[in-house]
């Protein structure tokens, strides 16, 4: 598997904090010496890391236009989760939340995700293995550091991987426009999966048919649905307020 790269602030600070030995190199902006950036380099110097300083151009470049904040990183992959790992995440919490992205491709999208996934306390993110966006440096960097906190496990069979979980207590509410009733009529607390699908298609056929129970958000306004970022932290959020009442 080869090296990746992560660029951003959060993104560098988060695998510093939790896999150091990942990283290889990092790159600096030329003349940057500021208290966020600072105690990174710091940091990344004690542990015998390579710190290249780079023009504004250059590491332009490197970082093809994205937004650097100043610094980037080549590190090796993080370990990649599959569902022989659910166990011992689920074992970690007496009632997790999960959030289950069916054909999330865009690499925008699975960042926000993320993002909202550990702003929420989700215990795990699963994805199908074959339609799933890759965790690379877009991800990391619209994840501001959840990339590297939260769990992406990738199943290799989407609805078999839901099934055991639903034997195992785990309760999957699915987000679909033709659901009779809203988000904020149904239950949302205990050991729960909230499913959404991707932009556009939804929930493929057989993740839809396994679900316990399918939802819909409100709509006002003339626009039909939600980006599927803001659909999930909308549903993450009310399981939040249902779990803290």
């Amino acid at each position: 598997m080869s090296n990746e790269f992560i660029y951003g602030i959060h993104a560098v600070k988060a695998v510093l904090a939790r896999e150091p030995e990942r990283f290889i190199e990092a790159f600096v902006l030329k003349g940057r010496q500021d208290d966020r950036l600072m105690p990174i380099l710091n940091e990344l110097q004690q542990i015998g890391v390579s710190i290249q300083q780079m023009t504004r151009k250059t590491l332009d470049d490197k970082a093809r236009g994205a937004n650097h904040q100043g610094v980037m990183a080549r590190v090796k992959p993080a370990k990649q989760l599959n569902e022989n790992d659910l166990d011992d995440i689920l074992a970690k919490h007496d009632a997790p939340l999960l959030l289950v992205l069916d054909g999330v491709t865009d690499p925008h999208n699975l960042g926000a995700c993320l993002r909202n996934a550990d702003a929420a306390g989700v215990a795990a993110v699963i994805v199908p293995k074959d339609k799933s966006a890759n965790i690379n440096a877009t991800v990391s960097k619209v994840a501001c550091g959840a990339a590297e906190t939260v769990p992406l496990v990738r199943v290799t069979n989407l609805a078999r991987t839901m099934r055991a979980l639903q034997e195992q207590g785990i309760w999957f509410v699915g987000t679909a426009g033709e659901a009779t009733h809203d988000i904020y009529q149904a239950k949302l607390t205990g050991p729960l999966a909230i499913v959404m699908g991707a932009e556009g298609d939804g929930m493929r056929r057989l993740t839809r048919e396994t679900c316990d129970d399918l939802i819909k958000i409100p709509m006002a306004g003339s626009v039909s649905s939600l980006n599927v970022s803001v659909a999930s932290g909308v549903c993450l959020f009310e399981a939040v307020r249902q779990r803290l009442a």
